[in-house]
C-alpha cells in the first residue's frame, strides 16, 4: 500500500540516506541474498525488467526511514539505472512498483523479523515475505525457512520445503551446496519441476567435470583404439605368418610332388631298363635256341661241346 501523495514534492534517491548504518551480524546476511541475485543473473540473463537488491533501503514513505531487507526482488522495473546504479529503492522513483519478494536472514541479534518487520512488509504490500534462519542455534521454535504470501492484509505461511511463487515463476528452497568455495546450506531458486538452478560456479564445475569425463572417455577410446590397432597388427602378423607357413607348406608340397615325379620317372626308367634287359635276355635266349636248333640240324651234338 502506497504511503505518499505524488501531488506533494517527494525527495529523490540522491536526497535520501542510502543506508541505515546498521552493520550486519555476519557475512551470511550478505552471502545468502548475493547467491539468490547471482542465480537470477543466470536464470534471467536475457531479461532486463527485474532488480534484486541486497542490503538496500526501500523507501515507502517520505517521512519514514527506509526498511532494509537482506534481499528483495522487484519485477517490471529497469534492471540497471545509470552507471552508478541505485543508491536505494525509492517507490516513487520506481513508478510505484512495490517489491514482490523480501528476504530477511535471521542473525544472532534479534531483528524483529517475525513481528514488526513482517507487519511492515504487509503494510507496504510485498506479496511474498521469506525468513531464513541459517543457524539452528537461533529461533529453534521456528522453521529454518518460512515463506509467507500476503492474503488481504495478513501474511499466510506457505507449506513445503520448496515454495512455488507463480507470480515470480520460481520456487525458493534450501539445500546444501557450494558457493564461493563454501559448502553449507544455502537458499536456492528452483523451477516448476523442482529442479534447482545452478550457480555460474556450479555450472563451471559441471563443465570442468564434463570436460574431464570427456577427456577420460577420449583417453579410453584412444586406449581402445590403440588396443584394437595392436590386435589388428597382431592379427596381420599372424595372418602373415599363416600365409608364410601356407606358402612354405605349398612349396614343400610342390617339392614333394617334384620328388615324387622324379621318383616316378626314375622308377619308370628302371622299369624301362628292366624291360630292355628282359627283352635283350629274351632275344639272346631266342638266338641261342635258334643256334642250337641249327647245330642239331647240322648234326652237331651240343653235349659233345
Amino acid at each position: 500500500m502506497l504511503q505518499y501523495n505524488r501531488l506533494h514534492p517527494l525527495p529523490s534517491a540522491e536526497e535520501l540516506p542510502c543506508s541505515d548504518d546498521t552493520p550486519v551480524d555476519n557475512e551470511l546476511q550478505n552471502l545468502i541474498p548475493n547467491l539468490l541475485e547471482e542465480l537470477l543473473t543466470v536464470i534471467w540473463a536475457e531479461r532486463q525488467d527485474w532488480f534484486f537488491g541486497v542490503d538496500m533501503g526501500i523507501y515507502y514513505a517520505p517521512s519514514k526511514p527506509a526498511i532494509v531487507p537482506d534481499g528483495f526482488l522487484s519485477l517490471g522495473v529497469d534492471r540497471f539505472i545509470h552507471e552508478e546504479g541505485r543508491l536505494s529503492y525509492v517507490l516513487w522513483d520506481e513508478d510505484d512498483v512495490i517489491p514482490i519478494f523480501a528476504l530477511e536472514v535471521v542473525s544472532r541479534t534479534y531483528g524483529r523479523e517475525y513481528e514488526e518487520k513482517k507487519q511492515l512488509y504487509a503494510e507496504i504490500g510485498v506479496l511474498y515475505y521469506a525468513v531464513y534462519t541459517p543457524s539452528r542455534r537461533y529461533r529453534k521454535n521456528r522453521q529454518p525457512l518460512e515463506v509467507y504470501r500476503l492474503e488481504g492484509e495478513e501474511y499466510v505461511m506457505l507449506p513445503g520445503e520448496q515454495v512455488w511463487m507463480p507470480e515470480i515463476g520460481l520456487s525458493i528452497g534450501r539445500e546444501r551446496g557450494t558457493f564461493r568455495g563454501r559448502n553449507r546450506e544455502w537458499l536456492y531458486w528452483y523451477d516448476e519441476q523442482g529442479q534447482r538452478w545452478l550457480t555460474s560456479e556450479e555450472k563451471a564445475m559441471q563443465e570442468r567435470q564434463r570436460a574431464e569425463q570427456e577427456r577420460r572417455k577420449a583417453d579410453r577410446e584412444q586406449q581402445r583404439a590403440e588396443q584394437e590397432r595392436q590386435r589388428a597388427e597382431e592379427e596381420r602378423q599372424r595372418a602373415e605368418q599363416e600365409s608364410l607357413r601356407a606358402e612354405q607348406e605349398s612349396l614343400r608340397a610342390e617339392q614333394e610332388s617334384l620328388r615324387a615325379e622324379q621318383e616316378r620317372q626314375r622308377a619308370e626308367q628302371q622299369q624301362q631298363r628292366a624291360e630292355e634287359e628282359r627283352r635283350r635276355a629274351e632275344e639272346e635266349r631266342q638266338r641261342a635256341d635258334r643256334l642250337a636248333e641249327r647245330l642239331r640240324q647240322l648234326g652237331v651234338d651240343l653235349t659233345d661241346l
